[in-house]
Formats: C-alpha cells, structure tokens, sequence
C-alpha cells in the first residue's frame, strides 16, 4: 500500500503542476484544452477550486506546509475577489435565468471552494485579510443562495456553501439548504446509493457521482452543521452500506467500472470510500480503503496521469472527448482532486495507521474478494461478477439508464446491459459517430432493412430473484428517441461469478432482424478477432470478450473500430444476429469476459447449448457444479408495469 508521504508526494506533484496554468494574479488555472459551453473564465475557476480541493486536503490533515501551498492559494482567492484583478470572479445566475442571462457553473465551483475551506479552515480562511474574507464570504453567499438544478446533485452546491459560511459566523439570509437536503434524501435508491434526480421520474442516473459528490457532500453539511440524532446515524448507515457495495466496484488492479458521465475526473472515484473512513463509517475493516486507494492512483499512473502533467480531458493520458460533457473544460478534470480526500485524516487516524492484510505490492491484494463472488444489489437493478484469478469486475446493468426526457436516444455509459472495469462502451464525438451509432456492444437491438438499430431507451421496470436480474425496454429510433410502435424487449440476465446467460423475450413488427453485441475490448495495438459457427470474439488490452448464440441465434461476427474507445485507438465488439420470424421470440446468448490469459482450470470450457432448457417462454440455466436457475419471460412484466422497483 502506498505510505501517506507517498500520497503527499503526489499531491504536491499535482499541485505544482497546476500551479504552471495560473493567470489572472493566481485566481485561475487554465490548462490546455477545448474550451467548455461556460467560457474561459469559468473554465479558469474550475482549475482553481478543483485543484484546491488537493491542497485542502493536504493542509487540513498534514503537519506543516513546506511548499507554502496556503500562501499560494490565499493570494489567488484575493485576485478572484479583487474587481481590478485580471482573475476577478464573475457570480453565477440561478436556473431560471440561464441561458438567457450568464452561467451556473460558478455554483458548483462555489461549493467546491467551500467544501475545501472546511478542510483547511485554519490554514486558508482564518489567515486570509479581513478585506479579502469579507469579499469573498459575499460571493460565497451569492451562491449559497441561488437556486440551482432542481433534479440533480447540484442541490448539494449551495447547501455546503450555506453550511460552511454559518459555521465561519457568517449568516445567509434566504439560504435552503436544508430544503436541498431534504429533497437529495428522497431520492434515496438503497445499498447506500442515491438516485441522480427524483426516482418517480423518467430516468435512472446511477454512477460515480455517488462517490464523488453525493456523499462527500453530505457528510461535510453534517460536519459544518453540527448535527447529531437519528438524520446523522441514518446518514451513517446508508454511507456504510454505500462504502460496502462500492467498494465491490474496483478490480483488482485498482481499475473503477468504466460508468457514466464525467469520467475525466478519474480519482474522484475514491471519494465516497475516503468520506466513509472520515465519517467513522467504514465497514471494510482496517487498512482496505488505503489499499483500493492506492491500487486506483497506481492505475491511473500506469495509463500516465500522474501529476507531472494536467490531467486531460480524457481516462489515460490522452484527450479523448467522447467522454466529456459539454459542461468540462480544461481544468475540470482537476476534480480528481475529491480523490485525495484521504489526506485530510492526519497521520494518526485510522485510515493511515491501522496495518492491513494486503500487501505491500499493488498487484497482489489480499484484502480483495478470495472467491468467485456474485452480489446482486436489486435496488440499482445491477448483478456485480468477480471471477476468482482474473480481478475483472463486471457489472450486469439493469437499472441505469440516464434517459431523462422522453425521446432520449440514450447515453453508452449508460445503456449498456454490461460494463466492467476493464472494457469501456463504444463512443463517438456525436450521436451519428459510428461506434454509437451502430450501437454493437453491450446491447440487444432491432435491426431494420436499412441496417439503422434501434437504443435502449428508458428502462421502464425491474425485477430480481434468486441468480438473476431482469429489465425491459421499448425499443427506440436511433438519435430521434422516437419508441418503435409495436416492439418491446424483456431481458433476463442469469448470471454466476463469471458468466452470464442474456435472456431476451422479443416482440417486434415485421422486417425487423436482432443483434446481440458483447463486451468492447480496446487497445493502441491491433485487436485480435474471430468468429466460428456461434461464437464470436475479440482479444485486445488484456481481456477476451466472447459471445455465443445458444439460442435463437442463426451468425456471428466482429465489428471492428478506430478512435471510438476511451482504452484504445482500436476496438472490436463481437456479436450475433438473427432473424425474426414471428411477431414474439425467445433468444438467449452467453457473454464472457476474461483476462486474455485466463488458465483453463479457472475458466471451465462450457458447452453453451448444454446450459439451458427453453420451453415457450420460460429458460432454465443449468451452471457447472450443478445450481440451476429459471426465468419466466412471459411474466416478469406481464403487467407492463413501467415502476423501475417493481
């Protein structure tokens, strides 16, 4: 595991980076990059209160500050705030106003300021000027005011401003912050998770932003409230329930699951586990925060973010846009910084102190899962498979969609019914980018003559019972989001440690053919591909991605792409096709992933025909060792129920 002076080490590495980027008197840090929707003077402040958040950790729980990262900081907040400055800071407009009148996106870096300044209050605020706290406690409460996004974790923002500023002795008049906490409360899913907006409304947004916005964020207003009582011990307990299900989302190599939006803030993964450990509400046991911590900065180091560079608007070293949002520029990526939260317990806590199982080495951990395991979380709709021998997690996704409007044609970090923590979707700069689409991988899709597939679309209800998980779907018209009249899909996952049987129950219109992809795999080399009879595969970055038709299935084949993979310049997903002759059928496919050189006795050779049984609509898997598990398509949903918890 990686000692604190270690992490200290990388921490300064990154704030001296970043400190190459300043402008405007200190105020802001302008990295090299595509500038965001919100201009260059928001994407400035991004870099500045981002990569404090690094600092404040380092400050609040280090002894001493030889490289005089409070100085530095504190000279910038006074050019932020001083009107004649060339860094000066522009406020924020609420959501009601926007676009008609400025950006929002100040509120966020507000909250991000104020989450940093908790940390390190007696280094920074205590020290800064009377004149330059009195100014910069009214921008804050400019923020701490609005109001914000209404269906997101925004509503978090102004909260922590508000809290922080009362905590300093500075009251906000016409604050709701614990109207917003409130309402992030109602959205609570289960297994610790939130749900990114209201849960009753179209769309599910399951991602990191758990990690590195909803519990942090909480845990700091409870902090700077002073709370205490059954809101807090509940608090508690949903973010150690939160700490033992996430945590199951890394691999062995550090990797997190290659999920949602906002990827390029990469080590803020780690937030949620540090804020559990801060919290007092780390049920993981001593030392294994530390060790997936460790594992994760020592993969992104392996990809080349280290510090010694401004991290890219990308997952590796390279930029790679297709998994960034509008809103990010250049010093948005500097939110990594949440990812060094841990440096803000000192050298005494547990955190750093307590001695561990695992080793020292971050190839070889031992606080890592000593079986095959299959957890399933049936309030997210995810089953999470860990092979014993590869360190691949996979995720089986039938609850996150991020189909927030009713025409939405779908987001690929999303809709896929698989990630993993080695694999990334297929990507484009745009909707008509080929690798999205086409739409291959990681999906069940209707095929018109035309050869244009159909998207997921919303998912409108899910079910779990014993060895699987279960979702269906109206299929949906390419970048229009328009429902396809007459089709809907019911998918079944049956799945064990390391395979997966997907299950499909199709109804479809006439003319209409299906494709089932399998898992993307990437690399900068060639990917190695093939197809037989059934089975198609693709071998590229380490791990082999396979996809066998057992039933309902008629070809195979491999799609092969350039510059459409955040882990690589070229990619491939295999995939099956079939014809529909009736207006209903039942198709069933067996997905694999697994390290390129996975030994035989740890991946047992199955005969995929000799899995399951079909009669009408009803699949029984009969897995190696003898468990057996069935389905009934027919009447998963047979009400058409469109609760995402039924």
């Amino acid at each position: 595991m990686f000692s604190r002076a270690e992490w200290e080490a990388e921490a300064d590495r990154w704030l001296l980076t970043a400190r190459k980027h300043a402008v405007g008197g200190g105020a802001l840090i302008c990295p090299p990059g595509p500038v965001s929707q919100s201009g260059p003077v928001s994407d400035g402040m991004e870099g500045f209160a981002r990569s404090f958040l690094i600092a404040a950790a380092r400050l609040g729980g280090g002894e001493g500050d030889p490289l005089g990262h409070a100085e530095w900081y504190a000279e910038g907040l006074a050019a932020a705030v001083d009107p004649a400055s060339g860094g000066f800071w522009p406020r924020a407009v609420g959501f009601e106003d926007w676009p008609h009148a400025g950006i929002t996106q100040s509120a966020v870096e507000a909250a991000n300021l104020a989450f940093g300044l908790a940390l390190c209050r007696e280094q920074v605020w205590d020290q800064l000027p009377d004149p330059v706290r009195e100014r910069l406690a009214d921008w804050l409460a400019h923020h701490a005011r609005l109001r914000v996004w209404q269906h997101n974790n925004w509503l978090l923002f102004p909260a922590v401003v508000e809290a922080f500023l009362e905590s300093v002795g500075v009251p906000v008049d016409g604050g709701h912050g614990a109207e917003n906490v409130e309402r992030i409360d109602s959205w609570y899913l289960g297994d610790g998770w939130y749900n990114d907006g209201p849960p009753a409304a179209p769309g599910r947004n399951l991602d990191h932003y758990n990690s590195w916005v909803f519990q942090p964020f909480l845990w700091q207003w409870y902090v700077l409230r002073g709370e205490s009582g059954a809101r807090v011990e509940r608090f508690r307990e949903r973010l150690s329930e939160f700490a033992s299900s996430y945590a199951l989302l890394f691999g062995d190599d550090g990797a997190p699951l290659h999920l949602g939006r906002s990827l390029a803030y990469r080590h803020a993964v780690l937030g949620g586990l540090w804020t559990a450990g801060l919290a007092g509400a780390d049920p993981l046991g001593p030392g294994v925060v530390r060790g997936i911590a460790g594992r994760t900065l020592d993969y992104f180091r392996r990809l080349g973010v280290d510090g010694a560079e401004a991290p890219s608007l990308g997952w590796g070293a390279r930029e790679f846009l297709p998994v960034v949002q509008e809103y990010s520029g250049p010093g948005s990526a500097y939110f990594a910084g949440m990812g060094f939260l841990g440096l803000a317990a000192p050298a005494s806590h547990p955190l750093w102190s307590a001695s561990a199982s695992a080793s020292a080495s971050t190839s070889a951990p031992s606080d890592t899962p000593a079986e095959d395991s299959v957890t399933f979380l049936p309030s997210l709709g995810w089953a999470v498979q860990r092979g014993l021998g590869d360190g691949i997690v996979r995720v089986v996704n039938h609850g996150s969609d991020h189909a927030n409007y009713a025409d939405d044609p779908g987001d690929p970090h999303y809709a896929k019914f698989a990630y993993s923590t080695r694999t990334a979707p297929g990507t484009g700069a745009a909707w008509s980018d080929r690798a999205w689409a086409t739409g291959v991988d990681g999906h069940v899709a209707l095929v018109d003559e035309w050869g244009r597939a159909t998207r997921r679309g919303r998912i409108m209800g899910v079910a779990a019972g014993e060895g699987y998980v279960a979702s269906w779907h109206v299929p949906r018209l390419g970048a229009s989001g328009r429902e396809l009249a007459g089709a809907r899909i019911v998918t079944a996952s049956l799945v064990t440690a390391r395979y997966e049987l997907r299950c499909h129950l199709v109804t479809a219109p006439a003319g209409w053919s299906l494709r089932e992809g399998g898992h993307a795999v990437a690399s900068d080399a060639e990917v190695e591909c093939g197809a037989d009879a059934l089975t198609a595969w693709a071998v590229g970055g380490g791990v082999r991605s396979s996809v066998s038709g057992v039933f309902g299935y008629e070809a195979s084949a491999v799609v092969r792409y350039e510059d459409a993979n955040a882990l690589g310049r070229h990619s491939a997903a295999p995939y099956l096709s079939a014809g529909l002759s009736s207006a209903e059928s039942v198709h069933v496919a067996l997905h694999v992933l697994e390290a390129a050189d996975t030994a035989p006795d740890t991946a047992p050779d199955l005969d995929p025909a000799g899995l399951i049984d079909v009669r009408g609509n009803e699949v029984t898997a009969r897995w190696p060792g003898g468990s057996t598990v069935s389905v009934d398509l027919g009447s998963l949903f047979a009400s058409g129920s469109t609760d995402a918890a039924s």
